[in-house]
């Protein structure tokens, strides 16, 4: 999940209204259509672009009579923060760095083949831990010559 995203999802009044309607239990299409009162099209949209951002799961559901009705629920719970300050912009999302296993995950278990998905997110990940290794190796690297630096210093005393 990115910044665009989250952004997009929670900047829409609509799907902020969504979200509140299916927060207290599972809804499908026409029922938040219906009281929302906008077009299922519309729904359906903003629905889809929710599920691909992770907030939504959806799967269907037999009903007395007819074919199974495709319900959407809050795919778990989600807690981010957003830091603005000169020259930054950032999200914090905590458990962010599993997301794409857990769909991954997911998709294994629906039986779809993902050993070149799952693959391709490991070298992901390794990358990410060689550069999180080079950055911890930098910061160290400036403790140790911040400190050296400090030991240096002159002592200067008011005789």
């Amino acid at each position: 999940m990115n910044l665009e995203d989250i952004l997009d999802v929670m900047g829409c009044k609509t799907r902020r209204n969504i979200l509140d309607l299916i927060k207290d239990e599972p809804r499908f299409v026409s029922q938040i259509s219906r009281e929302l009162e906008i077009g299922q099209k519309a729904i359906i949209e903003h629905l889809r672009a929710m599920e691909n951002t992770g907030l939504l799961n959806s799967s269907f559901r037999k009903i007395e009579r007819g074919r199974p009705r495709k319900y959407y629920d809050i795919s778990h719970d989600i807690e981010f923060q957003i830091f603005i300050s000169q020259g930054t912009m950032r999200l914090k999302v905590p458990g962010h760095e599993f997301q794409e296993l857990q769909k991954i995950e997911e998709k294994a278990r629906m039986g779809e083949e993902v050993s070149d998905e799952l693959g391709n997110l490991i070298k992901e990940y390794e990358k990410a831990m060689k550069h999180a290794k080079n950055l911890l190796k930098q910061l160290d690297e400036r403790k140790r010559a911040l400190k050296k630096r400090s030991m240096n210093l002159p002592v200067i005393t008011d005789d």
